[in-house]
């Protein structure tokens, strides 16, 4: 084989992996985060007559840059979900690290749920709390 055939079938070799590899990473996730702004404040259940209230900044992580979008569109239901939900949270729950977890776990489910009906799919991979200060 002489160096010009070599040269051919290098060429034909690359051109016939080049597909193949493109699809590989087009299947690999590219994340993306919306940052819920300006910060969530509510106050929550407490044991005595004074309020408790938190004050959270969520990011939110999705699947691909598409998506993000897509939750930008619907920050409003979005926060109003969120309010919502950890307004009926108990001092309990606030206060703890395991408490903390379920309702970050509860939050991306109970998201993706009435999201879905709006777009079609779970747009909601995670769901982190970036600030969390409560009183």
């Amino acid at each position: 084989m002489n160096k010009r055939d070599f040269f051919s079938q290098l060429c034909l070799l690359a051109t016939l992996t080049l597909p193949a590899h493109a699809q590989e990473n087009a299947s690999v996730p590219s994340l993306a985060y919306f940052t819920l702004e300006p910060d969530l404040t509510t106050n929550f259940y407490t044991r005595g007559n004074q309020l408790g209230y938190v004050q959270l900044r969520i990011d939110i992580m999705v699947m691909n840059d598409a998506d993000v979008a897509l939750v930008e569109h619907h920050q409003p239901l979005i926060r109003d979900a969120i309010i919502e939900l950890v307004g009926k949270q108990t001092e309990d729950t606030i206060k703890s690290l395991a408490g903390r977890e379920d309702m970050r776990k509860t939050l991306t489910e109970h998201l993706n749920a009435i999201l879905l009906p709006e777009t079609g799919k779970p747009l909601i991979a995670d769901l982190l709390f970036t600030k969390y200060l409560y009183q």
